[in-house]
């Protein structure tokens, strides 16, 4: 006989393996706990360019009800995230799964924003640049004129500042802090500038 689970997660081991697999169900978090934990997880699947990810919720069996608290919350965080930028797509892949398929990091600051959302991404502070290494103010430099360049600005000395400043709140957004920020920052950064290569 079939073991029809054992074999969905074999398919799933498969297409998506551990690195772009979120498992909440493992943790039994809180409806809230789940939601945060998979919008910083999709920002960094975001920024390392992971393209379609799996995030696991549960069913929801032993919730009261049997409806699953975390995968409310979970589905909601995303059609949030797909309005900010970070998500272009999701849909369900199981009945405690969903398959995403994540915005370029450019979206990020294509993305409208709205009221009823908040402002995920505070602005800029311009003093934030001045701890940034010379090799991480380049990058953001570069990302900054390319973006420029793309908004028909044809003399963009006079914006570039405020660009670099804008470019680098929704960049920081993305990349939660820990160890070797900076260096992921600088990723994210080089992502984005291969995202303006491409077009």
């Amino acid at each position: 006989m079939i073991d029809h689970r054992a074999l969905q997660r074999a398919l799933d081991e498969a297409r998506f393996g551990a690195a772009r697999t979120l498992n909440l169900r493992t943790s039994l978090p809180t409806a809230a706990q789940a939601a945060t934990r998979a919008e910083a997880w999709l920002r960094e699947k975001q920024a390392s360019r992971a393209g379609e990810v799996l995030v696991i919720t549960g069913r929801g069996n032993q919730s009261p009800g049997g409806v699953s608290v975390v995968r409310e919350a979970v589905e909601k965080r995303l059609a949030q995230l797909r309005r900010r930028g970070v998500v272009r797509d999701f849909s369900e892949h199981t009945p405690g799964s969903f398959v995403v398929r994540l915005a370029p990091m450019s979206a990020l600051r294509a993305a409208p924003r709205r009221k009823r959302d908040g402002d995920p991404t505070p602005p800029g502070d311009p003093a934030s640049l001045a701890a940034l290494s010379p090799e991480s103010l380049g990058l953001l430099r570069q990302v900054a004129l390319l973006s420029l360049r793309e908004l028909g600005v044809h003399d963009p000395a006079a914006f570039v500042q405020a660009e670099m400043v804008a470019q680098f709140a929704h960049v920081a957004a993305a990349v939660p802090a820990g160890p070797d920020r900076e260096k992921r920052l600088r990723a994210a950064l080089a992502v984005l500038l291969a995202e303006y290569d491409e077009r």
